[in-house]
Order: C-alpha cells, then sequence, then structure tokens
C-alpha cells in the first residue's frame, strides 16, 4: 500500500471514530451543556409542578428552575404587567388553554419552537406556526357528590333543573382559564348558549375562584353537583372521596394545557430542554402516573379518565374564542355579579 493511501485510510478511520464517539456524547453532551435559570409560570397545581421539575433536573442537573403558580388569569395578568413594565420574567409558560396562547401569540410575544417530540401528538393540539404546543388532554365534565344523589345524571341539564337550586357550584371564567374556555364553547352551542348560564344562575349557585374549590365543596357535600376539570374527580375518587366524575351525554370542552417559551427569555437552550421533556415519552408517562389524561397517542390514559377518542368533545372556533374572550367574561360578570 502506498504512504498516501495509507494515509487517507488512517484519516478516514479517525474521522468515523470521532464521530462515533460525539454521537455518543449527543444525549448526555446535551443535558450537561444546558445550565442557569429558567422561570416556569404555571396554573398547574402546586405538587405537579414540583414532580414535573424534579424529574426535569433528574436529567438536566445545571438548570435552576423557579415556579410561578396561579389561576390562568393572574398568570396572564402577571406576564402583561411585566411586559407594561419592560421585561417579561417568565421564560416557558404552561397554562390552560390553547385560547389563551392565541392572544399571546397575536401580541408577538412567544418564541417559534417546533420539537421534535410534538411529532407524537395530534397535528390539532399542535399550533401550525410552532408558537405553542398542547401537554395533556382535559376535560371539564360533573362531579356529583354520591352520599346526596342516589341517581346519577347524564345530562348537564341537571345543573339547571329545579331541584338542583342551590345545589350547584362552578368556577369564575374571571380566574380560571378552563372556565373560560368552557364559557365560550358553551355559549356557542345550539344545545346550551347563553340560555343555559341563565338557567344556572336562577338556581343561587356557588362561583369559586378554581376548580379545586368546586371538587372540595362538592367532596364535603356542601354541593350536590359541579361543573370542574374531570382530572381533579379522577384523582379524589382513587383517594377513596364520596365523589363520582360524570361524563354528560352532549359532550365536554376539552382543553389542552399548552406550553410555549417567551420570546425575551434569556435561556433558550434550557426553555427549549424543558419544552422537549415535557412532551417526550418519559414527561407524558410522568402526567399519566400524576392522573392526565397524556396528550401523546403513545402513551395510555390513567384509570378512571377517557381518553380523546372516548370523549364526545364540544368544541368552537379559536380564533373566535379569543377575540370574544374579555365580552364573554364581562357578559359573565353582568350575569353573576362576579
Amino acid at each position: 500500500m502506498s504512504k498516501i493511501k495509507f494515509s487517507f485510510l488512517l484519516i478516514s478511520i479517525l474521522t468515523i471514530f470521532t464521530l462515533l464517539a460525539g454521537c455518543g456524547q449527543t444525549q448526555e453532551g446535551n443535558a450537561s451543556s444546558v445550565s442557569g435559570e429558567l422561570n416556569f409560570y404555571t396554573s398547574q397545581p402546586d405538587a405537579d409542578a414540583e414532580k414535573l421539575i424534579s424529574a426535569f433536573n433528574e436529567q438536566y442537573t445545571d438548570v435552576n428552575v423557579t415556579v410561578y403558580r396561579s389561576g390562568t388569569e393572574e398568570v396572564i395578568s402577571k406576564v402583561q404587567a411585566e411586559k407594561q413594565a419592560g421585561e417579561v420574567q417568565a421564560d416557558v409558560l404552561l397554562v390552560a388553554d390553547a385560547v389563551t396562547f392565541e392572544s399571546l401569540k397575536k401580541q408577538d410575544m412567544l418564541l417559534e419552537y417546533k420539537s421534535s417530540e410534538a411529532e407524537q401528538i395530534p397535528d390539532s393540539f399542535v399550533d401550525s406556526d410552532g408558537m405553542y404546543t398542547g401537554t395533556k388532554v382535559m376535560s371539564t365534565a360533573l362531579v356529583v357528590n354520591k352520599e346526596k344523589v342516589s341517581e346519577m345524571p347524564t345530562s348537564w341539564k341537571v345543573l339547571t333543573d329545579e331541584g338542583s337550586s342551590g345545589q350547584v357550584v362552578m368556577p369564575s371564567p374571571l380566574y380560571s382559564g378552563a372556565a373560560a374556555y368552557n364559557l365560550g364553547v358553551l355559549t356557542r352551542h345550539d344545545d346550551f348558549d347563553w340560555e343555559f348560564y341563565e338557567n344556572i344562575q336562577a338556581n343561587e349557585p356557588m362561583i369559586t375562584q378554581g376548580n379545586g374549590d368546586v371538587l372540595k365543596a362538592v367532596a364535603n357535600g356542601e354541593k350536590s353537583y359541579g361543573m370542574v376539570v374531570d382530572f381533579i374527580v379522577a384523582r379524589a375518587e382513587a383517594d377513596g372521596s364520596p365523589v363520582k366524575l360524570v361524563y354528560p351525554d352532549e359532550g365536554v370542552p376539552v382543553i389542552t394545557e399548552p406550553i410555549g417559551i417567551m420570546n425575551n427569555t434569556d435561556n433558550q437552550p434550557a426553555a427549549k430542554a424543558f419544552v422537549d421533556f415535557v412532551l417526550s415519552q418519559e414527561g407524558q408517562e410522568l402526567a399519566a402516573e400524576i392522573g392526565y389524561t397524556p396528550i401523546r397517542e403513545d402513551v395510555s390514559a390513567p384509570e378512571g379518565l377517557k381518553t380523546i377518542e372516548e370523549m364526545n368533545v364540544l368544541d368552537a372556533d379559536i380564533n373566535e374564542l379569543y377575540q370574544n374572550r374579555e365580552l364573554d367574561k364581562e357578559q359573565f360578570n353582568q350575569l353573576f355579579g362576579e
């Protein structure tokens, strides 16, 4: 073999070994190169946010995640106040619904990021411009106190029946993003419209800030029926609470708790790694373990909850909901005197 051919062969072998070594270090190398501060704003329950961050930090040990947690409306109010002050502090946002993210998208406050993990998520739950992606499937259904009600209802109409007067509780759309989404969807459905809410108002309902207070009022027997997100009822049932989750025959509104990155983030690598982790199979299995219906098609729903394929979904045009959200809330406020 000539010296030239031998040299060429040696260089080629060294190049291949170098590439192979690089490939072997990709996962660990990427994780170890991601570090710094990350501000995570969310409407998730505190305990769920802590589990998510703990699992993320097992892979990304050098990222310090700081959490701000409240109802969706308060989280967004904080973000808007920070914008007015000159700098949004949040790096990653995970709140109730796509309508909320659509508003931020229109204000050019989100960073385009199309995670490769989103390939396992139905297209309808992924923003086509890459500004936000759904993280789970959460329907709003009925919660019923089994010790106060002998026959389980099958329809939303139980909230408007005269026999339910003084026995209904629901979250306020002025605080809860899920409640605001439900209000927009149901008032645009022929079977409900504003008449549905007017009839609920006639039953003198208890209006709470969040879904957790709805569950509490039904579980302790203060009220018989509530309008509430499904997963907290399934958890309570599993823990032995005297409540029952009922999916009404007419169907259920569904939110997807999207995640997105603020466009002024100072730590894009950590923000993108966090989004990737939430959407990954491991992140979705964690969501199912906590008690949510995962949004990936390759992860099963936890016991007690329907999958998206099993639900009769009530929906409405996202842009119309975005355009009318404040008007809807104002009309609700006038009707219920919030």
